[in-house]
């Protein structure tokens, strides 16, 4: 009774939408409505449901667990608040580069749009702008040189976000390496270089380059998509909700196609570092001990050979899929869009615009749905050198020791004696 209840609501709600908000007596506008408008907004807050009914399992999930004190590993348990420790200042700097590139982005969107309806479209013989009275010729100038001026402010924005981005991620990178290095190097285990050397070089640059997206990448990257969205609203609201129409199924399927794709690269360079310690035990001086690490090698390199083939299969489909779907989405526009120009609905300049912003639209949600992947994989990689390096620490140590150099040896003392 409650799904035939709901069923009902939903078709009232349509005929509602149809009749009301976008009367057509064509029955293919009716079905993209229906589509646009009705099983759009339905599946997308259905994943926003789903989402944070996950987000809360996980939460009470994670109340119940007691997180062992790990006082070995020179990185505390939270990577974001051991990436904001050291780059706050630069965090902020950031930050309001994202929220100024904001109101440049609309200008850039808007003015093609100006450009076209008062400069090229206008019956009027003068424009008063500020006001100067101009004609067509004058009005069109003066646009282009406000277009050209936005898009260099915005060039020189994103050029500083980008420099300084670099810069923060190279810091910590460096600071990352010397880390690990550091706690590596006092360890109560004998020392492997075949296992340490993926691990500063693979493991920890993943990190360090995501340090300067941590909160980058939301602020700029979901700031951009609201401000096209709000730009195609403004236009017209049906041509808004077109633009979202695939969002629902760009988020159920990449995101999980892309957790394989992340699990696929964590095994990666665990088999790297296997393959490293399997080359580092076919010492040439043992000559009895060759066949089998021969053998240990030619395996592990079999395995990663899989795996990037595996990698490459899945890589390329989701490519794929987000062509198919950037490549989509304007058959709304030239439908809704069109139908509505026909109709004198909506301006020309307007439609352009919106096709323009449209183009620029997938980007940023492609950055979004990629940043929730990597953060997901940089906490794993996070949390594995945490794990490596307080497994180097505790091992062979006595009951009471802590971890650290001996109190009567200053001298941070390098494990086994190992010179590096």
């Amino acid at each position: 009774m409650n799904s035939i209840f709901m069923q009902d609501k939903v078709h009232q709600l349509s005929d509602w939408i149809l009749h009301t908000v976008f009367p057509s007596p064509y029955w293919w506008i009716h079905v993209l409505i229906h589509v646009i408008l009705v099983v759009a907004p339905l599946a997308f807050l259905g994943l926003l449901l789903t989402w944070v009914v996950g987000i809360a399992r996980r939460r009470l999930s994670g109340w119940h667990r007691e997180m062992p004190l790990d006082v070995t590993s020179p990185f505390p348990p939270n990577m974001f608040l051991y990436i904001l420790k050291y780059t706050r200042r630069t965090q902020v700097v950031l930050l309001a580069a994202a929220l100024l590139s904001l109101p440049l982005l609309y200008a850039v969107l808007d003015l093609p749009k100006q450009i076209i309806n008062k400069a090229l479209s206008s019956e009027a013989e003068t424009v008063l702008v500020s006001g100067y009275a101009l004609n067509q010729y004058e009005l069109l100038i003066v646009l282009c040189a406000v277009y050209l001026a936005a898009v260099l402010a915005s060039g020189v924005v994103k050029y500083v976000i980008n420099l300084l981005k670099g810069q923060l991620a190279e810091g910590m990178m460096r600071r990352m390496r010397f880390a690990v290095f550091r706690s590596w190097s006092r360890g109560r285990r004998p020392c492997d270089h075949a296992q340490i050397i993926p691990l500063l070089v693979q493991e920890v640059e993943p990190i360090a380059g995501f340090s300067g997206d941590t909160f980058l990448t939301p602020v700029l990257e979901g700031g951009t998509f609201a401000t096209i969205l709000i730009f195609m609203v403004v236009q017209d609201p049906v041509l808004g909700a077109a633009a979202l129409t695939l969002v629902p199924l760009q988020i159920a399927l990449v995101p999980r196609l892309q957790r394989r794709v992340s699990a696929l690269a964590r095994d990666r360079s665990r088999e790297l570092r296997s393959f490293g310690a399997a080359v580092a035990e076919a010492s040439p001086h043992h000559q009895e001990s060759r066949p089998r690490p021969v053998l240990t090698v030619a395996r592990s390199l079999k395995r990663i050979q899989a795996i990037r083939l595996e990698i490459y299969r899945r890589k390329f489909f989701i490519k794929s899929l987000n062509n198919f779907i950037a490549h989509l989405t304007p058959f709304f526009f030239y439908t809704i869009g069109g139908y509505l120009v026909i109709e004198g609905r909506l301006s020309l300049g307007a439609l352009v615009a919106a096709l323009a912003a449209h183009k620029d639209m997938s980007s940023p949600l492609r950055e979004l749905l990629g940043y929730y992947q990597t953060m997901d994989d940089v906490r794993v990689r996070y949390e594995d050198i945490r794990r490596f390096l307080g497994d180097q620490n505790k091992a062979e140590m006595p009951h009471g020791a802590v971890a650290g150099p001996s109190a009567r040896d200053p001298r941070p003392p390098l494990a086994g004696g190992c010179a590096i």
